[in-house]
């Protein structure tokens, strides 16, 4: 892992990013100026003591060589938070783990110079708190709290520290290597899959605003229309009755569910008459390739494309009989 890592980091392309956004590529000079849904954000020079609020951003950040003095904890029982395609990054530096609800005054403590909140769900009353303390960054007012493309994220946190170029170059790595998968699949093209979960007792799935069906939307696979229609106008993901699975019906079925979770997946009755369940079109992510998935970082995508693109082409070659080896370990078969 530490060598793929260390390819894609070392990569040397230049890429135009079309996402809405007029940044220059290479814009990393300082002054720089953010427009957010809370309004302007202006960093005036290079931080050199970054708070990450973001769940996922600390990976950008570490992938850039920049160290926050404190990151997000979102889950996983690994060192600070930090998962293990991004150890390497993060070296021996020490970082707060900072869990649970935000408080104010730990952060204050930091004497922070940036804080980065493009995937941390800050209300405007935090917001409005934080950047007394020090310019904060937030998701543009045409995203919802977590929803902004992974593209867009590497990218702004790469001019908020003064590594736009090599915020450019994951990201073209990234790209060119999205566009060698479709290239090779392209009857990925017409295909749909849903990223299904089991929570709590209820089955769900991410609507195609979330950055999970992004990915695979750039892959060519669709978000079914029934899913993004389940759920609440804004809301990135939709819980779906168990007695009712057809939104969650796609040509390839990629489930998120470990431990307690996993367990009620196998025992919820209406998954086995699925017609992805009967073709063998489902595909397990377990812990690891779930956390890389969602995280859907710089770091964590190599690791993602990697695991997820072999199990999707076994789901989905047309031929039921073929087995997808996540979805056999994890005991999902009949």
């Amino acid at each position: 892992m530490k060598n793929q890592f260390k390819k894609i980091i070392t990569a040397s392309i230049v890429v135009t990013m079309s996402l809405g956004a007029a940044v220059s590529t290479y814009a990393s000079d300082f002054p720089q100026t953010f427009e957010h849904k809370f309004g302007t954000t202006v960093v005036e020079k290079k931080p050199l003591r970054v708070v990450s609020l973001s769940y996922s951003g600390h990976d950008n950040l570490l992938a850039f060589g920049v160290k926050p003095v404190a990151v997000r904890y979102w889950y996983g029982d690994y060192p600070f938070g930090i998962w293990p395609w991004a150890q390497d990054a993060l070296g021996d530096h020490q970082p707060l783990s900072l869990k649970g609800e935000l408080n104010i005054e730990e952060i204050a403590s930091l004497s922070p110079d940036l804080i980065m909140g493009i995937t941390s769900g800050v209300t405007e009353e935090q917001y409005e708190l934080l950047s007394a303390i020090a310019p904060t960054i937030v998701p543009e007012a045409k995203y919802t709290d977590y929803s902004t493309p992974w593209q867009l994220r590497a990218t702004t946190a790469g001019r908020a520290v003064g590594e736009s170029e090599k915020a450019a170059e994951l990201v073209g790595a990234m790209e060119r290597r999205i566009a060698d998968i479709v290239k090779t699949h392209p009857d990925w093209q017409t295909k749909t899959a849903s990223v299904s979960f089991f929570y709590n007792g209820t089955p769900g799935g991410y609507r195609s605003i979330d950055t999970r069906p992004q990915l695979l939307k750039r892959l060519g696979l669709s978000t079914p229309k029934l899913l993004d229609e389940a759920a609440e106008e804004g809301a990135f993901y939709a819980n779906i009755s168990p007695e009712d699975l057809a939104p969650l019906e796609a040509d390839v079925v990629i489930w998120m569910a470990t431990g307690d979770a996993l367990a009620g997946l196998k025992v919820m009755p209406l998954r086995k008459s699925m017609q992805a369940h009967k073709e063998g079109r489902e595909v397990l992510a377990d812990d690891l390739l779930a956390g890389a998935f969602s995280y859907s970082s710089t770091l964590s995508l190599p690791y993602a494309l990697d695991k997820l693109v072999p199990l999707i082409e076994l789901a989905i070659d047309g031929d039921p009989a073929t087995i997808v080896p996540s979805t056999q370990a994890a005991g999902l078969l009949d």
